[in-house]
């Protein structure tokens, strides 16, 4: 049986006890609610807070509105299982989003996604969305543009919200580069795994601590809300999943488990979900299968856990409750929650015949003891263990530890299982650790720049069970050539020399099929660089089969490894120089583009199409003079909704054209890049042009001239582009080039398929991925800088001072806005009356110092007026809030406060 966690029960981890966080008071320990607010009285700055309304059980983290959404079904099944109380933090509010229902951009788009997010959310019983005010920008898959654009204050906010609501469970996105994978999530999903971290590290923000009356906090367990593996659908998925890596610990939560209360299947109360965010066009989801053997599960993968979590290939490993039990839910046998149990490696790359050591600690509640306590150590078949696992009594709070030597054995390349199994006379437990065994030398492909970025983040943070989820893959021009470095790092203790070898498939050659390394300290590595060229422009490119695998072997005085990376052909062609300057009129013209036609017809996202005169195209290119010409003929025998040109952004909504230029060829994102898009036919008629996700945003480059011709089941679309509006000088040798085609069959402002010539999940991000070519005969002028300028990107988004919903928030659970900091109450303001009056409320504020005040007048409608006021000076003001409309019900005003020396205050009255 289960025994689910207490309503009033202590803080998880005995080693970080939880107390009260409250804005501008000390904190108190235990979580003993505040007296509630008198009815009829408006709320001054609190000395308590209700502690029951902030805490959570669980909170995920993600980067925009929507992250959350396919969770929903799991979440919703643990509030209804086990009174199990989800937060979710939201960084940005989706700003940089399209919007398939309205106008709305920038803070009101943000509003609007908002209240989108916490009605969806709602549907799986989450109350909690804290929104961080960091700013959405435009789809990139680079994580290091991401942090450079929200700053360096965001981990701040995240822990902030971990130390004042003390989840035991954290839930988040895929940290790794994985192809596709949007920047953001990668962000967010390293923002969380840093967070389970830095909030139980009393050093990491001391100030929180210090200043704000906060105290450390340990989360239980962190996971990632994805899983890289196979399953099959129906009840049984949670256990037949099967890992890509089989030490990794994945935990599945069926969605075809039918609500009690709402009698229909979780994965169906999920869509109906997903489906309120009707601004990302998914209001047109289509229904799932009512059958629920067809159904899947919600798989996490887990990274770390300070407690004791289900053995797996267990029955309880594969239950609903498995991300929950010994941090929420104590399992029949299990230890007493608030038990920690933790196991650590003396390294993570273990070498066969070579010993290292594990070291296994176990902590009794602060409240309950374990008694007589042992640790049992379980390695793979062929290892060798010793030490003693017996830890003595355990009292309560009490900690006990044991160190044990094992000598590993296995074939390099295995990631493998530690574990350790835990016996106490008050239950038992256990945990693991990922190892892997390693050769004296491993030898690998160069990772890509986001990809070293990824694995430097790893390392320093010590997260090496994080390490190599992303396979390694260089690109090449189909035909062309490359340095392709091959990285040996030595990770034994002795110095090292040996050779490195490739072997390449067919259509591929090196300027060597081999050469040596010597003289390579413990510890140091080295690049071996090879050329390889592809000599067979038959082959495939693309997502149509572009990749190819390669063997590389590294060889060492003690033997060899072997990786299996691969190369990734990417089309090219030459660009021609046009006879004279192609007329910009929408028609191909006698001789205009001399050099070859491109297929766009490739598909990279959405459904395929039905067939080519669904959505098919190709495109030609000249260059004249400093411009770049560019004629693309489309067949689409729906054309979808026609915007009005001044709805021109966020060309993916309907059908459009976008081309994407990379000067050097070489950029790591596309920041550095330049990218403009054309809606063929607007709701006025002629085309619109606009720059998107790239170095600068908003219209058309000066410069650029675009036309338009539609005919029966076809249009094309043709520009003239100066190269001076590039981002940086081209290199006639190498620009990187894409021609990609947004297909619309709808009038709901939403795309279903996307083709182009270089095609791979999420390539509009992927600079690298872009196909390459070169413009013989072509020089830059002289002096024009190879260099790209400082991006423009947007940097407008919501604050949560001007969202009612945020401020409504913050006043029924009594936490500060946004992550940041309360106001001190010595700096704080607050309502303290409204009274209704013609077209108007009078509302009278309390302040203790100068500040801003935004005002808002809500009702069961919304909101019916709004004003920011700036408050100058101490003591009491009265302002009049402009109304919209009538008011219905039990009116309110909810504040927000931002105090002139930083930091946040909400409050609300009844409008009399």
């Amino acid at each position: 049986m289960l025994v689910p966690r207490t309503p009033g029960r202590l803080a998880v981890l005995a080693a970080a006890v939880v107390l009260g966080l409250v804005p501008s008071a000390p904190a108190l320990a235990g979580k003993a609610a505040a007296p509630p607010t008198p009815a009829g009285r408006a709320a001054a700055p609190p000395a308590t807070s209700d502690r029951s309304s902030a805490d959570l059980d669980a909170l995920f983290v993600g980067a925009h509105p929507d992250d959350e959404a396919f969770t929903l079904s799991t979440l919703g099944q643990w509030k209804e299982d086990h009174d199990i109380r989800t937060g979710v933090v939201t960084v940005t509010r989706g700003e940089g989003g399209g919007n398939a229902v309205g106008p709305e951009e920038g803070p009101a788009l943000g509003l609007l996604r908002e209240a989108e997010e916490r009605t969806a959310v709602a549907k799986a019983g989450v109350r909690e969305v804290f929104n961080l005010d960091d700013v959405d920008f435009y789809y990139t898959v680079s994580a290091p543009l991401t942090d450079t654009v929200w700053g360096g204050d965001t981990l701040e906010k995240v822990v902030r919200i971990v130390r004042q609501t003390r989840p035991e469970i954290l839930l988040t996105m895929d940290p790794a580069p994985s192809p596709g994978n949007h920047g953001n999530h990668q962000q967010a999903a390293r923002l969380a795994v840093e967070a389970f971290h830095a909030a139980a590290d009393p050093e990491a923000f001391p100030e929180q601590i210090a200043r704000e009356g906060l105290r450390p906090f340990a989360p239980a367990r962190v996971l990632l809300g994805r899983a890289r593996g196979t399953s099959e659908n129906g009840p049984g998925c949670a256990s037949t999943f099967r890992p890509a890596n089989p030490a990794q610990n994945v935990y599945g939560v069926w969605s075809g488990r039918a609500s009690e209360s709402q009698g229909r299947t979780w994965a169906a109360i999920e869509r109906d979900a997903q489906r309120v965010y009707a601004s990302q066009g998914w209001a047109g989801f289509p229904d799932l299968p009512t059958d629920p053997a067809q159904l899947g599960c919600d798989f996490f993968t887990q990274v770390d856990a300070r407690v004791p979590f289900p053995a797996p290939g267990t029955e309880a490993a594969a239950a609903p409750t498995a991300i929950l039990d010994g941090a929420l839910v104590r399992p029949a046998g299990g230890v007493p929650l608030g038990t920690l149990l933790d196991l650590r490696p003396s390294t993570f790359d273990v070498r066969p015949g070579k010993a290292f050591t594990v070291k296994v600690s176990v902590t009794a509640p602060s409240r309950e003891p374990l008694g007589r306590s042992a640790v049992a150590l379980r390695v793979p078949d062929g290892w060798k263990v010793s030490g003693s696992g017996d830890l003595g009594r355990l009292a309560r709070g009490r900690t006990g530890s044991a160190t044990f030597t094992v000598t590993p054995a296995g074939a390099p390349g295995d990631r493998v299982r530690v574990a350790a199994t835990l016996t106490t006379e008050r239950g038992g437990g256990y945990t693991d650790r990922q190892v892997e065994v390693s050769p004296a030398v491993r030898g690998g492909q160069q990772s890509l720049p986001q990809v070293e970025q990824y694995e430097k983040w790893v390392g320093a943070l010590g997260v090496p069970q994080l390490r190599g989820l992303v396979a390694p893959v260089l690109t090449l021009p189909s035909g062309g050539s490359r340095e392709v470095g091959v990285v040996v790092t030595n990770v034994s203790d002795t110095t090292q020399s040996g050779t490195v070898r490739l072997a390449l498939p067919a259509g591929f050659n090196a300027d060597r099929a081999e050469a040596g390394y010597s003289g390579l300290a413990a510890g140091a590595s080295t690049t071996v660089p090879f050329t390889v060229t592809n000599t067979d422009t038959s082959l495939k490119t693309s997502n149509e089969g572009g990749d190819y695998a390669y063997t590389i072997t590294t060889t060492s005085a003690d033997g060899s490894s072997v990786s299996r990376p691969a190369l990734e052909l990417v089309p090219a062609t030459s660009i021609a120089r046009a006879a004279s300057a192609p007329s910009i009129d929408g028609a191909e013209g006698q001789g205009e583009y001399p050099g070859p036609s491109l297929d766009i017809s490739r598909l990279w996202e959405g459904g395929a199409c039905s067939s080519a005169a669904d959505c098919s195209g190709t495109a030609k290119l000249a260059w004249r003079d400093d411009a770049l010409y560019v004629l693309v003929h489309v067949k689409d025998d729906v054309i979808g909704a026609r915007l009005p040109a001044s709805d021109c952004k966020r060309h993916w909504r309907t059908d459009s054209v976008e081309v994407t230029l990379d000067p050097r060829g070489r950029s790591e994102n596309t920041s550095t890049t330049f990218k403009t898009a054309v809606l063929p036919v607007t709701a006025e008629g002629p085309p619109c042009v606009l720059r998107d996700a790239d170095n600068r945003q908003g219209p058309g480059a000066p410069g650029t001239r675009v036309a338009s011709s539609l005919s029966s089941g076809a249009y094309t679309v043709e520009m003239a582009i100066p190269m001076e509006a590039l981002p940086g000088a081209v290199d006639p040798s190498r620009l990187g080039l894409n021609v990609l085609v947004y297909d619309s069959d709808t009038q709901d402002r939403t795309g279903q398929t996307r083709i182009g010539w270089s095609t791979w999940g999420g390539v509009q991000g992927d600079p690298y991925r872009w196909g390459i070519a070169t413009l013989p005969g072509y020089q830059p002028p002289p002096g024009r800088p190879t260099t790209p300028p400082d991006p423009v990107i947007p940097d407008t988004g919501l604050s949560s001072l001007d969202s009612p919903q945020s401020l409504e928030q913050a006043v029924r659970i009594g936490l500060p806005l946004a992550g940041g900091p309360a106001a001190r109450r010595s700096e704080s303001g607050w309502v303290t009356s409204a009274t209704s009056t013609r077209n108007a409320v009078e509302v009278t504020l309390r302040a203790n110092a100068a500040g801003r005040a935004h005002l808002f007048v809500r009702d069961e409608r919304g909101t019916a007026g709004s004003r920011v006021v700036t408050v100058a000076n101490r003591g009491t003001t009265t302002v009049r809030v402009p109304l919209t409309r009538a008011v219905d019900g039990h009116p309110t005003v909810v504040a927000g406060w931002r105090a002139t020396a930083g930091g946040t205050a909400a409050s609300r009255t009844p409008v009399r």
